[in-house]
């Protein structure tokens, strides 16, 4: 099924929605929360408090890429789930392997007109890149996955992986200097 049908079906409020996302992007939602949380029971609690919220906000949204919405639902859950495993010493996942490595590149920002110039900045950078090292850089770095993940499905070397991931990084930071944001 396609994503503007399974839309249409969140729309007119059918429990088929549900079913229909799971069979579509189940594993691809879960492979998100899994790779930030490392258990398999939390990863399954965030895919389906993932998919309340989904129903509960479709409507009114409309979303134009629904593996998108869905990712981002799952990912600030799977986060906010991670924050509290950590608070309650369960830590663990890549998480804090990818804030480790991109604490050189990218400043901690708090005030509103400072984020939105660093995602524009950051959104720039993304499509400056070639599209095999953005889909790296945004498979490490939003989707959490590991370095041996990422080599295994780009036929890559773990050497390369982590070459590209540091180029791109320096890269990302000269960018950032260039354009007077303090890291």
């Amino acid at each position: 099924m396609e994503d503007e049908q399974i839309v249409e079906l969140y729309w007119e409020r059918s429990q088929q929605a549900i079913s229909a996302t799971s069979k579509r992007y189940g594993r691809y939602l879960h492979s998100i929360a899994l790779n930030i949380l490392r258990n398999r029971q939390d990863a399954d609690e965030c895919i389906n408090e993932a998919y309340l919220r989904a129903w509960q906000s479709i409507p009114p949204n409309r979303p134009q890429r629904l593996a998108l919405y869905l990712g981002k639902i799952v990912r600030n859950l799977a986060l906010n789930m991670y924050a509290g495993s950590v608070a309650q010493k369960r830590g663990g996942g890549q998480l804090p392997l990818v804030l480790d490595e991109l604490t050189s590149s990218i400043p901690t920002v708090g005030d509103v007109a400072d984020d939105l110039v660093l995602i524009e900045i950051l959104n720039r950078f993304l499509a400056s890149l070639p599209a095999e090292t953005r889909r790296v850089f945004m498979g490490r770095y939003w989707h959490f996955r590991s370095l041996q993940e990422l080599a295994v499905d780009y036929g890559w070397g773990l050497s390369k992986v982590k070459m590209t991931l540091l180029r791109a990084r320096n890269e990302l930071k000269r960018l950032l200097e260039t354009e007077g944001i303090e890291i």
